[in-house]
């Protein structure tokens, strides 16, 4: 089975006219997860990573792990209220409504390189949100990584300049 083969879709959930792509049935296979862990590891290890950036919360169950295969820190960007340090915030709109995450203001040193990971990008606006407060305290981000892409909602349009790994896509099936 492959990665996209192990991603169950959800017709009609959250709202009526939204496929879900879940990951948990990838993540619940162990070779399918093995799998996606192996080929974050395999695109970055060359890369020069200091810190891995993981969205809330899928996100940090492919990025701490790529952290620790890595040898660098991971540092986790929150729904807003969730972290405990002072933080620097960052809003942004979902295809089904709008939110705000944050990162510690000490999380990322000036010049480092990092690699934000989650796990699906669809309409942009959360990876957005993280390149912004990754820039925001000096960070120099290599690439922006996922498993899922849904490219007919345009995501990739929010990232600027910021170059974009997905391991599989789905169009509007």
């Amino acid at each position: 089975m492959t990665i996209k083969e192990s991603i169950r879709s959800i017709p009609g959930w959250p709202i009526e006219g939204v496929i879900f792509r879940d990951i948990t049935t990838l993540m619940q296979d162990p070779n399918a997860y093995h799998a996606a862990c192996d080929q974050f590891y395999e695109r970055y290890k060359g890369k020069n990573i200091e810190k891995v950036v993981g969205i809330d919360a899928r996100g940090f169950v492919f990025g701490a792990v790529l952290a620790y295969q890595l040898g660098v820190g991971f540092v986790p960007v929150r729904k807003k209220g969730k972290l405990p340090w002072k933080t620097i915030e960052e809003s942004y709109a979902l295809e089904y409504g709008e939110a705000e995450v944050e990162i510690h203001e000490d999380a990322i040193e000036k010049g480092e390189k990092v690699v934000i990971i989650d796990d699906l990008i669809a309409t942009g606006g959360t990876i957005e949100a993280a390149i912004n407060l990754v820039k925001r305290l000096g960070g120099d981000i290599v690439e922006c990584g996922f498993i899922v892409e849904l490219p007919e909602l345009g995501g990739r349009s929010k990232t600027g300049d910021t170059p974009i790994y997905a391991m599989c896509e789905f169009e509007g099936d």
